[in-house]
C-alpha cells in the first residue's frame, strides 16, 4: 500500500487542531495562537522527535511504522475508524479489530433469521463457525456448540475424514489450498494472537497435508467460491459461496446461493423440508 503523504499531513494537522489541551491533561495557557494542540505537545504525548513529526505534517517525512501510528492515534485521541484511516494513509493495513471470542452481534443474528431459504453462517476469520441458520445446519451439520477447534472448519477439514466425504474427492485438494491460503492471511493479520498460534500449532502437528501446503506460503482471503456438497438424500448440491466481511473485521457472513441456471434452489427447498422433519423427530434437545 503506497503512503499518501499529502492526505496524511492534512489528516494529522486537522486531528491535532481538534484536540483541546485539557482533553489530554495539559494546561491550556493564556497565549495560544493555534486551535487544539501544538506540535510539540503532540510530540510529547506520542514520544517521538519533533523533527520527525514536523516532517510528517509537511508531507515530506518517511513512512511511519505501525507502532508510531499507534502512538499518534493515542496522542490525538482518534476513534477506531480514524485510527484505521491513519494506517491506510500511511501505507499500512489497519490493525485487525477483535470482538469478543464467539460473540456474534445482534445485527448479524437478526440477518440470519431473515434468510430462511439461504444457507448462511457467521464465521471468525480463523474459520470458527459462530452461528448459522437452520438450513445451513441441515446442509453442513451442527458444529456451533462444539468447543474450541471442534467448530473450526479448517481443523475439521484436515482432521476429520467424515467432513471431506461430503465433497467430491476430485475437489479436495482445491478446497485444502483455499483453507490454508485464507488461514495464512488471518494468522498474519493477528500476529502473535494466542488463538491463532494455538490453532496453527495443532494443525501442523495433526496433518502432514496441512504442513506441506503451509510451506507453499499461499495467501488469499476467501471472498467467493463455487462449491458442491454431496447430500445423502439429495445428491450433489452446487453452491456459490459469497463471503461478506463484518465491520469489526474478524467476523464473516458466508452466504450459499444457487448458481445461475442450476437446480439448487429446488434442492434447497427440499432440504428445508428434510431438515425440519429431522429436527422434529430428534426433539428439542437433539436426542
Amino acid at each position: 500500500m503506497p503512503i499518501n503523504r499529502r492526505e496524511l499531513a492534512d489528516f494529522l494537522r486537522s486531528r491535532r487542531e481538534r484536540v483541546r489541551p485539557q482533553d489530554v491533561g495539559l494546561t491550556p495557557g493564556a497565549r495560544r495562537r493555534t486551535p487544539g494542540l501544538r506540535r510539540e505537545e503532540v510530540v510529547q504525548l506520542a514520544g517521538m522527535s519533533a523533527d520527525y513529526y514536523i516532517r510528517l505534517e509537511q508531507a515530506r517525512g518517511p513512512q511511519p511504522s505501525p507502532s508510531m501510528l499507534a502512538a499518534l492515534a493515542r496522542a490525538l485521541r482518534l476513534s477506531a475508524d480514524e485510527r484505521d484511516h491513519l494506517h491506510v494513509l500511511a501505507g499500512h493495513p489497519p490493525p485487525a479489530a477483535r470482538t469478543g471470542a464467539g460473540q456474534v452481534g445482534p445485527g448479524l443474528l437478526h440477518l440470519l433469521d431473515q434468510l430462511p431459504h439461504t444457507p448462511a453462517q457467521v464465521l471468525s476469520d480463523l474459520g470458527d463457525v459462530l452461528a448459522q441458520n437452520p438450513i445451513a445446519e441441515a446442509l453442513f451439520g451442527g458444529v456451533c456448540t462444539v468447543s474450541e477447534h471442534g467448530r473450526n472448519v479448517v481443523w475439521r477439514w484436515f482432521t476429520s475424514p467424515g467432513v471431506r466425504a461430503a465433497y467430491p474427492p476430485g475437489e479436495h485438494h482445491h478446497y485444502s489450498r483455499l483453507h490454508v491460503a485464507d488461514l495464512r492471511a488471518a494468522v498474519t493479520r493477528r500476529g502473535t494472537d494466542a488463538a491463532a498460534t494455538r490453532l496453527l500449532e495443532r494443525l501442523r502437528a495433526a496433518s502432514e497435508e496441512f504442513r506441506e501446503l503451509w510451506e507453499l506460503h499461499e495467501v488469499a482471503v476467501r471472498r467467493h467460491t463455487r462449491m458442491r456438497v454431496l447430500h445423502d438424500e439429495l445428491g450433489a448440491i452446487g453452491l456459490d459461496c459469497q463471503v461478506l466481511l463484518a465491520p469489526e473485521g474478524d467476523h464473516r457472513l458466508a452466504l450459499h446461493t444457487p448458481p445461475p441456471g442450476s437446480d439448487t434452489a429446488g434442492r434447497l427447498a427440499l432440504l428445508q423440508v428434510i431438515g425440519t422433519e429431522r429436527f422434529s423427530e430428534a426433539g428439542p434437545d437433539g436426542s
